[in-house]
């Protein structure tokens, strides 16, 4: 049965720093009825994701920030339980970024159909969803890498790192990971296949362990740290080397953000820095989905989740382990609204 009304998760304030529990306030709303042309989602998994804590923020970004009082933004995974929509039926699986809460109205627009048959329904939040398209985009389109070189990923046992090692090698490279505990180093070795790992939290020199486990330099870096990393690798890039500039969470609760103090290793090394976000392939993530859906199946790709059971109220606290580097794979709140 769906209740008269429902928990969402609306923003109350712009965080300094980390967020905190009274950034966020918990409304009680009535479950909204869908109009011609909509239908209602049960909120069944929600995704916890680096991009959130910009969205918190009024900076200049490439979207607008989640306004003071509207439900925060964050990908789920439902059932549609009502629907005055063609093209989604009750019972129907679907994923979009339809915010944090326990119902959610959609027009359709920015959602998918996901097939239960192809793969556990929480993998449209991580390895058949934005994680898995952002590194399959922006090692192959971005970093272009080419059979024998060096890739080094930062944050390596993440949704994304961890995803882009095991494609790095699928084309042949030398994948190389940077973790943040060595658990987490012996997860990219061990289970995920990298050729080494470094613990960048316990080196006593990141530059000198970058250069033992890539005596020929960095030919692509794919990052999503920034900040004393990316530094680091800068001293170490082969010629003509690529960085992917995925994300740079080490700067997200900064004060003030710190851009690279090596930049000049890029002119030296030839090398370029590019910028990516999947949605600038947006019309091409069909046949990807597919292709990742395939390595899955065939045991090519390993793709751990991180599932914290809870209810949508947990939110803030969940959010937390994913910047203080708790998860290790995606991070996933299941909340099974009823």
């Amino acid at each position: 049965m769906i209740p008269a009304t429902h928990r969402q998760i609306r923003l109350a304030a712009r965080p300094t720093g980390y967020p905190r529990d009274d950034d966020f306030r918990i409304v009680e709303s009535p479950v909204p009825e869908p109009g011609s042309g909509e239908f209602l989602v049960r909120v069944v998994y929600l995704s916890l994701d680096p991009y959130m804590r910009g969205r918190m923020s009024d900076a200049r970004s490439y979207v607008p920030p989640v306004a003071v009082g509207d439900v925060m933004e964050g990908g789920i995974v439902g059932e549609v339980v009502r629907s005055n929509h063609p093209g989604f039926a009750v019972g129907d699986v679907v994923e979009g970024r339809l915010g944090w809460q326990e119902y959610a109205l959609s027009s359709g627009k920015g959602a998918r159909r996901i097939d239960p048959a192809l793969a556990p329904i929480s993998t449209a939040l991580g390895v058949l969803g934005m994680p898995g398209l952002t590194a399959y985009f922006g090692l192959l389109d971005v970093g272009q890498p080419k059979a024998g070189e060096t890739v080094v990923v930062s944050a390596a046992s993440g949704a994304v790192g961890g995803l882009v090692g095991q494609i790095a090698k699928l084309k042949g490279c030398r994948a190389v990971g940077l973790a943040g505990t060595d658990a987490k180093v012996r997860y990219l070795t061990e289970e995920l296949g990298y050729d080494a790992g470094i613990n960048y939290r316990t080196a006593p020199n990141l530059d000198a362990a970058l250069q033992a486990t890539c005596p020929g330099g960095i030919d692509v870096y794919f990052d999503n740290v920034g900040g004393d990393v990316l530094d680091a690798v800068l001293t170490r890039l082969a010629r003509g080397a690529r960085i992917v500039l995925c994300g740079a969470v080490s700067q997200y609760n900064a004060h003030q953000v710190r851009g690279p103090a090596n930049y000049l290793s890029l002119l030296v090394s030839r090398a370029s820095m590019t910028g990516m976000l999947v949605f600038d392939y947006h019309d091409r993530f069909g046949p990807a989905t597919a292709e990742l859906a395939q390595w899955l199946s065939e045991g090519r790709l390993v793709a751990r989740e991180h599932i914290v059971h809870g209810s949508v109220t947990d939110f803030p606290e969940v959010l937390l382990k994913l910047f203080a580097g708790e998860n290790t794979g995606k991070l996933i709140l299941a909340t099974g609204a009823s």
